[in-house]
């Protein structure tokens, strides 16, 4: 509403106007062009739209992944100290009931997830490819792909030969 009016000037903004032509003066870059940073990106209207659909499908199948995994060790967690204690000390009938209970451990749900993620993530992350080799780039060093879970990933978290030693 106060276009055009003009201020008087203040001693205080004298002060800051003899700051700034003071320190134009001692100022290496004055009157040498700004270099321009370039980026690598444009922003585009798919990206934007992206970032207000919140976790793409991708993260949200890998969070997926993640808190089933650790349900299944919770529950793995308590099925191992309960029939611990079931075999009351025997190691040998222990290691036997928990095997069998590791070949029967149920992990299809988990296993479709990865089986998804493994197929989708590349198309949905946008992941390059090294043309010299025709494979996908590592993700932090490591391949992209999961694998499957079972007995094996079962006895190599809770082992039966651990049976006696925690007692």
């Amino acid at each position: 509403m106060r276009q055009g009016v003009h201020h008087p000037e203040t001693p205080r903004d004298r002060a800051e106007k003899a700051a700034l032509v003071e320190d134009l003066k001692e100022n290496p870059l004055t009157g040498a062009p700004i270099h321009r940073r370039l980026r690598n990106f444009r922003p585009d209207a798919t990206a934007q739209l992206a970032a207000l659909g919140g976790p793409l499908s991708w993260m949200r199948r890998l969070r997926s992944i993640e808190i089933e995994l650790e349900l299944h060790e919770h529950q793995l967690a308590d099925a191992w100290q309960a029939m611990r204690e079931e075999c009351d000390g025997d190691v040998e009938r222990f290691a036997r009931e928990w095997r069998r209970c590791a070949e029967r451990w149920n992990f299809d749900e988990v296993n479709e997830l990865i089986d998804r993620h493994n197929r989708h993530f590349p198309a949905e992350s946008r992941l390059p490819m090294n043309p010299r080799t025709g494979d996908f780039v590592l993700v932090n060093g490591k391949p992209y792909t999961r694998a499957p879970v079972g007995p094996e990933w079962i006895l190599s978290r809770f082992p039966p030969e651990g049976a006696d030693s925690e007692d």
